[in-house]
């Protein structure tokens, strides 16, 4: 990766034009070939870029960008398209090279499958007497994330999400209209459990008869120490 912090302006010129006026920036060209163009602020969004493919040339500028003090000028041609980022360059105020190497890529923590795993292990969490009967309960329009029975032996449907809203309680609603249809497990009710549930969903659910259930990620993988809490 390189990067170059210059006085620089900058033109995106193809289906859309912009400019960016003349001021201090932070230019980053990647190894797939994308060129971004920072400010000191946005947060991790760039002011503009050019997407890879896309090669770049550093070109001398023309006597009147010289005389306007362009040192010299970036063109960054995409390979598909005809739109292109040319970025002026006034001053060079530092420049660095560094070899990355390869990315392993995100690893997700939390994610709906894991909440899965753990609640299915630790399924008291549901209430006392909860049993396990299987998880990824396959229906007609897809699975249902954990089917459960209650101390009562009636069966329980749970949809995960690590965030909750009302498409969730939606999804939860149609397989629990599918679920019912079947004499051998009906009546069947829903728990709707996520690390969120966002207050209009949770309305919803309950309007529905299905039980809400908030679940504590760091608790339930033994991260958090629950009794030294001070609140």
């Amino acid at each position: 990766m390189r990067l170059v912090i210059a006085q620089c302006s900058v033109d995106y010129i193809g289906r859309l034009r912009a400019h960016l006026p003349l001021a201090t920036r932070l230019l980053m060209v990647k190894a797939d070939g994308s060129v971004l163009v920072h400010s000191d602020g946005g947060s991790y969004k760039p002011l503009n870029w050019m997407s890879p493919p896309a090669s770049l040339r550093i070109i001398t500028p023309d006597e009147a960008d010289t005389e306007l003090g362009v040192t010299e000028v970036w063109n960054v041609q995409h390979a598909k398209s005809d739109d292109r980022l040319v970025i002026n360059i006034h001053e060079l105020i530092h420049e660095s090279s560094h070899d990355l190497g390869v990315d392993p890529g995100l690893v997700k923590d939390g994610v709906e499958a894991d909440l899965q795993r753990l609640l299915a292990e630790q399924i008291h969490l549901l209430g006392a007497g909860f049993t396990l009967v299987r998880r990824e309960h396959m229906t007609a329009i897809g699975p249902v994330d954990i089917l459960a029975r209650d101390a009562a032996g009636a069966t329980v449907a749970i949809e995960l999400k690590r965030r909750g809203d009302i498409d969730g309680v939606e999804q939860l609603t149609r397989y629990l209209e599918l679920l019912n249809r079947d004499p051998l497990m009906s009546p069947v009710r829903g728990v709707f459990a996520a690390q969120q549930i966002k207050p209009q969903a949770r309305v919803l659910a309950l309007d529905r008869g299905i039980e809400c259930l908030t679940l504590d990620y760091d608790m339930m993988r033994g991260v958090d120490d629950v009794d030294s809490r001070l609140f």
